[in-house]
């Protein structure tokens, strides 16, 4: 009942807070944009950078609400995103003491911090922590790749959602976030066994949602662009007092998508995104999170919107890179984090 008024209040926000976006862009931050212009090429442009609107539902126009759903961040950085272990990430308490937002993989099924070390993190509630969440593509070395609950059905025996192989990372496959049974597993086993243990979750993969149906790396036709907006509705009404941050997909199909009569940025508290100025500047994604932020979205605590940024380089050592990545992204009233590499964060990096 609590989520049902919730949602309603912002539908009726949204028809009276409403403020007009930057001009709609038209390419997404990271490899599908080549496959849009295929798209584009076949006619079917709009399908393949907007998700289809349910029955009545028509996509929308502006951001409208500015006020979001979430419980939103009390600071917005420091921040660090690291998915090694605990042993990994050697100081606890140095860790608690420097940042304040603290993504990791909390999945128990991988191991990597017990619920002691978890509190350690939070600090007392000094620290938000939050879990990475794949939900666009499944990896294989996940206990529910091959197994699940009674009545829910694992990633490997479910054909009808596989998409297909993600290029460049052979233990992932894409999955479709509107097959039903997908969406069953993620809500009523996934995010529930995280959600018991972190403060929000740190949702990866939805750029699955740019991918046109013609794509050979994850299609995504218009059921399953809507059906990934319609998956972080439904994370949000189970999940009221968590925290949701989205990572990449920042491009016009999320910034601009409605799921259940609701804009779909009202969902979540912030959005992040990897790579925008290292360790090559990317103009597109920068441009996209601007956007985000001239949206002028705030937590329903009257906490501003967080939007984070992930850039890569190369070492904990390459101080003067990452204070250089820091600085561009200070500079657009983004909260900067700097890694070693996209497929490491097996390190905690201190810049200070």
């Amino acid at each position: 009942m609590r989520t049902t008024i919730v949602i309603a209040l912002a539908i009726a926000c949204a028809a009276a807070c409403t403020r007009r976006p930057p001009s709609p862009r038209t390419t997404s931050a990271d490899g599908p944009r080549s496959e849009s212009r295929e798209a584009e090429d076949e006619g079917d442009e709009a399908s393949a950078r907007r998700p289809a609107a349910p029955p009545g539902e028509t996509h929308a126009a502006s951001p409208a609400a500015r006020s979001t759903l979430g419980p939103g961040f009390p600071e917005a950085g420091p921040w660090v995103s690291f998915y090694g272990s605990a042993a990994q990430m050697r100081d606890l308490s140095r860790v608690a003491r420097t940042y304040r937002i603290i993504n990791v993989d909390a999945d128990p099924g991988a191991r990597n911090f017990t619920d002691a070390e978890l509190e350690v993190l939070r600090a007392g509630g000094k620290n938000r922590v939050l879990s990475y969440m794949n939900v666009g593509s499944c990896e294989t070395f996940r206990t529910y790749w091959s197994t699940a609950p009674r009545g829910l059905v694992p990633c490997a025996a479910n054909v009808d959602a596989q998409r297909g192989a993600y290029e460049g990372y052979p233990d992932e496959v894409w999955m479709d976030p509107g097959n039903a049974a997908y969406q069953a597993l993620i809500l009523e086993h996934v995010a529930p066994r995280l959600a018991a243990r972190v403060d929000g979750f740190y949702v990866d993969n939805l750029e699955l949602l740019e991918h046109p149906a013609s794509s050979t790396n994850g299609s995504c036709p218009a059921a399953c662009k809507q059906g990934g907006l319609d998956l972080v509705r439904k994370l949000r009404e189970k999940f009221p007092g968590h925290l949701i941050v989205m990572q990449n997909a920042t491009s016009d199909v999320t910034r601009l998508g409605l799921t259940g009569g609701v804009p779909f940025p009202l969902l979540l508290d912030g959005v992040a995104h990897e790579e925008v100025y290292a360790p090559v500047p990317d103009a597109n994604a920068e441009t996209e999170l601007l956007a985000w932020r001239a949206m002028g979205l705030s937590a329903r605590d009257h906490r501003r919107f967080w939007i984070g940024v992930e850039d890569y380089v190369g070492s904990c050592r390459n101080k003067s890179a990452a204070r250089a990545a820091a600085a561009r992204a200070s500079a657009r009233g983004f909260s900067p984090y700097a890694s070693d590499a996209s497929g490491g964060q097996k390190v905690v990096c201190y810049w200070d």
